[in-house]
């Protein structure tokens, strides 16, 4: 194969969703050392991290207006560029309160990313599945990677060295893309930014049945994926009896699986079809959960818990075919903000799935809680097939 200006492309906007990745995911295991240094609750820098990953999914919409106003390539190193900042505005906090604060910027800073640098890409790519699938590889390689190199640096020269990281990343992220990436021009340069917002066309796109049903099967999918990137290693530990180091080499082997099968997944969906493909994650994520859920209610051990967190590995490659469907929906005047737009709703609403499955465990437990996953994947497998055998067309 022929290294072209599209594969430069595709790697630089892979490398710096995964700048802005590791930045969000240094802060998780270094919160024992945060709230000792600010004595200051778990839950409050809970909050804090709310705030980030709820600032992240309002970006989407705006990234794409954004996107169209000014040409992919500016909002890309804002979003490159404000990421390193406010990473090391994070580290110099000296109060929880800015803490807080510049957690936030940085959720919505690195929002600005992906809706922009996705759209990007389908005009480089004629097989947008395989190249929407790399691009999201590099979320799960940050989650493979971030946690525990975050964690050496920090027992051994603090919290705020561990957090440096994300500027480390991001800043020859940043140098390397606005090296290499030709300037975009922009798709509505003269448009009012009112006119963008208005929501009588807003209404229309989301109003339309397949982008319903689209935005539908990815809430699921969405909801899932945030209960398992946030309970998967307390399921393994507390609910299969595993140490938490195996508990979090299990976990690390679930990002492994995720980020390396989502290029597999989305060249599938140019071959045999988007529908078929998501069918397939569904239908792993069935029997993944469902495989976790027996293992830890039989005491089936090791074996029996690798092959249910390899086949939710599976599961949650769901992203490429689907964010494929949506661009197919999409005209490409649309893509910019219309992609935005769906993806701010359904990461919103999938966002309750760390709440509700935290929930459901306090409760019932947490066979019942990873239960429920096993159910969301069903609903979202008979919906799926339904529409295929009755050929609703949505």
């Amino acid at each position: 194969m022929n290294w072209r200006y599209a594969h430069t492309a595709l790697g630089l906007c892979t490398l710096a969703f995964t700048a802005t990745m590791v930045a969000r995911l240094t802060i998780s295991p270094l919160v024992p050392e945060i709230t000792a240094a600010f004595d200051v609750s778990n839950a409050t820098v809970g909050l804090a991290l709310s705030g980030m990953w709820v600032a992240y999914a309002f970006s989407q919409f705006p990234s794409g207006i954004l996107g169209d106003r000014y040409g992919e390539r500016r909002v890309i190193l804002v979003a490159v560029g404000s990421t390193a900042v406010a990473t090391l505005f994070i580290a110099a906090s000296p109060s929880i309160l800015a803490f807080m604060l510049f957690t936030v910027v940085l959720g919505a800073g690195a929002g600005l990313h992906y809706t922009v640098a996705t759209t990007f890409l389908t005009r480089q790519f004629d097989d947008i599945g395989r190249a929407i699938g790399v691009h999201i590889a590099g979320g799960p390689v940050a989650g493979l990677v971030a946690p525990p190199v975050a964690t050496l640096v920090g027992a051994r020269y603090g919290w705020r060295a561990g957090i440096l990281l994300g500027t480390v990343v991001a800043v020859p992220a940043f140098a390397l893309f606005a090296w290499r990436i030709r300037p975009t021009e922009p798709r509505r340069p003269d448009q009012a930014m009112r006119e963008r917002f208005a929501f009588g066309p807003l209404a229309e796109l989301l109003s339309r049945p397949s982008i319903r049903y689209t935005t539908g099967l990815a809430t699921l999918g969405a909801f899932t994926w945030q209960a398992t990137a946030s309970f998967l290693p307390t399921f393994l530990e507390v609910g299969g009896g595993f140490s938490s180091a195996l508990s979090a080499l299990l976990f690390s082997l679930y990002f492994l699986v995720h980020g390396g099968i989502q290029p597999l997944t989305g060249s599938l969906s140019d071959r045999i079809g988007r529908d078929p493909t998501v069918i397939l994650t569904m239908a792993a994520g069935v029997l993944g959960y469902g495989t976790l859920v027996f293992g830890a209610q039989e005491g089936l051990g090791l074996p029996t818990t690798v092959v249910g967190v390899l086949l939710v590995g599976l599961a949650m490659s769901w992203g490429a075919p689907l964010q494929s469907r949506f661009m197919d929906l999409l005209s490409d005047a649309e893509r910019g903000a219309g992609f935005g737009l769906v993806r701010t709703v359904y990461m919103v609403v999938g966002a309750s799935g760390s709440v509700v499955v935290g929930a459901v465990s306090d409760v019932a437990g947490w066979t019942a809680a990873f239960g429920l996953l096993t159910a969301v994947m069903a609903l979202g497998l008979i919906v799926l097939v339904t529409n295929r055998l009755l050929g609703l067309g949505y």
